[in-house]
């Protein structure tokens, strides 16, 4: 798809519209190792997806896949036959004549973030129904966790973390993730019937923002490059995900979710465009989130493949 044809992009990750001044990436198709994905088919795609609702849970970067998916398909579909709407924490591109739905539902943590008193924001490891609720009765649903849990100690995404009446204020982000987690897998058993719903866990997209308040004052800022010149650029998520007890998690708590490897591929992320952001329209614009098109759509030929 072409980013100015596809009207559900966010302005941060239509790069060229944003002011990237390059734009050979559009033209890039991104695949894993020793692996042959079958090209995406939209119409293929939304027919075995008839009359089900696939849901994707997470972060911004989850986001950034659903937006993704939406335009890979939303060019085959006349505009009076498709929609968005909005529910709570929730939104959902209908495609109306195949009576399907892809739905995106923001839930950082999975498990619940609530403000307590003095406004804190507490962290609770063992409530996730306020966000689950939206999860019931969907076909297919496909998660991520990790980025909100990896943020510095100087800046935390919580003040406190609760576990039934208890109260932490210093628990390692990593031992709070395996308890959210703990809980999440605990709930999938008991809530959704594997006869009927696919579930998948993908793993931690790599970012690049090494130095990055440094960076953004350097000629590093506004520089564009092909992949192979790129110095630093390519992250083994298949490390990170071992570094946060990921893929071997999921299998000793659940044997019917699936592990989503995404593999080390070149950072293709929103760009400054150009010095001192005088073309940037969004400056919102990072290194977490990926330009559209671009590596988001190849996460979601791995998705149709396996369903």
């Amino acid at each position: 798809y072409e980013y100015s044809t596809c009207p559900y992009l966010s302005t941060a990750v239509a790069c060229r519209k944003n002011g990237r001044p390059d734009s050979d990436y559009e033209k890039w198709r991104w695949k894993p190792d020793a692996c042959s994905l079958p090209r995406f088919d939209s119409l293929d795609f939304l027919g075995k997806m008839r009359r089900k609702r696939i849901m994707l849970v997470g972060d911004s970067i989850m986001r950034n896949q659903w937006e993704s998916l939406v335009c890979l398909v939303q060019s085959v579909i006349p505009n009076a036959r498709k929609t968005v709407i909005y529910n709570g924490p929730t939104m959902s591109f209908l495609a109306l004549d195949f009576e399907m739905s892809i739905e995106f539902c923001w839930a950082p943590f999975l498990v619940e973030l609530r403000r307590g008193e003095g406004n804190k924001r507490i962290l609770h490891l063992d409530l996730i129904e306020e966000n689950a609720k939206y999860w019931r009765g969907v076909d297919v649903l496909v998660f991520d966790s990790a980025h909100w849990w990896t943020h510095s100690s100087t800046w935390s995404s919580w003040d406190y973390v609760m576990q039934g009446n208890k109260f932490y204020e210093h628990m390692s982000p990593m031992i709070a993730y395996q308890k959210a987690l703990t809980k999440w897998a605990s709930w999938i058993d008991l809530n959704l019937d594997p006869r009927r719903s696919r579930v998948f866990f993908r793993s931690m997209s790599p970012r690049h923002n090494r130095k990055w308040p440094e960076m953004l004052r350097s000629e590093d800022a506004v520089r564009t490059c092909e992949p192979p010149s790129c110095p630093g650029t390519v992250a083994s998520p298949t490390r990170s995900a071992a570094k946060y007890g990921v893929s071997s998690m999921y299998s000793r708590y659940n044997d019917n979710v699936h592990s989503q490897k995404r593999w080390a591929s070149f950072y293709l992320r929103p760009s400054m465009g150009e010095k001192n952001n005088d073309r940037l329209k969004d400056p919102t614009s990072d290194c977490s989130h990926w330009c559209l098109p671009g590596v988001p759509d190849a996460w979601n030929e791995i998705l149709s493949a396996l369903l």
